[in-house]
């Protein structure tokens, strides 16, 4: 079944732009990509194979941008991800692992936590259904995948609007 998946923006929070010293936390980031779909009887494991299959999901994560033939996703290779790996999460088990990634050791500038609060968090208590991708493990790991400190990617689905956002929380 086609389920129209268009997308529609993308958002990328850059904490450099809000830390003095770039060495302070400057290497965070998140990126978040919107897209809509039009199919109403496709389940949540429809939508989060049409998003593993779209083109947008073909990010590695590392400056190279979507590549439409790209193999890889993030530090996996994209082969080995599939709607399974997905686990649902409350709202609040959502907040509660981006918060523990920004605030580790340090207070999140007053400017960069309503960047958060607008662009991440009001989306996740929009969403009807959060779900949180695993850890893959190593195996999955392709072949400079761990430039990446942290990865932390949530798919927010919100079917009163019709729109999938993937959200990507890391560093390196």
């Amino acid at each position: 079944m086609d389920i129209g998946l268009a997308h529609e923006e993308s958002v990328f929070i850059n904490f450099r732009r809000y830390v003095p010293d770039p060495k302070e936390h400057g290497s965070r980031w998140v990126d978040i990509k919107q897209l809509s779909f039009t199919a109403e009887s496709v389940d949540d494991r429809g939508l989060l194979a049409a998003l593993i299959g779209h083109e947008r999901f073909r990010d590695d994560y590392a400056g190279g941008g979507v590549l439409p033939d790209g193999p890889r996703h993030g530090p996996y290779w994209l082969r080995l991800i599939t709607p399974d790996l997905y686990e649902p999460i409350s709202e609040e088990k959502a907040a509660q692992i981006v918060r523990k990634w920004v605030d580790p050791h340090w207070e999140a500038p007053t400017e960069l936590e309503a960047e958060l609060r607008r662009e991440v968090f009001s989306r996740m208590v929009a969403a009807d259904g959060i779900y949180y991708l695993s850890e893959l493990g190593d195996e999955a790991i392709h072949d400079w995948g761990r430039v990446h400190d942290s990865f932390h990617e949530f798919v927010l689905v919100d079917r009163s609007a019709g729109r999938i956002t993937l959200v990507v929380a890391a560093d390196d």
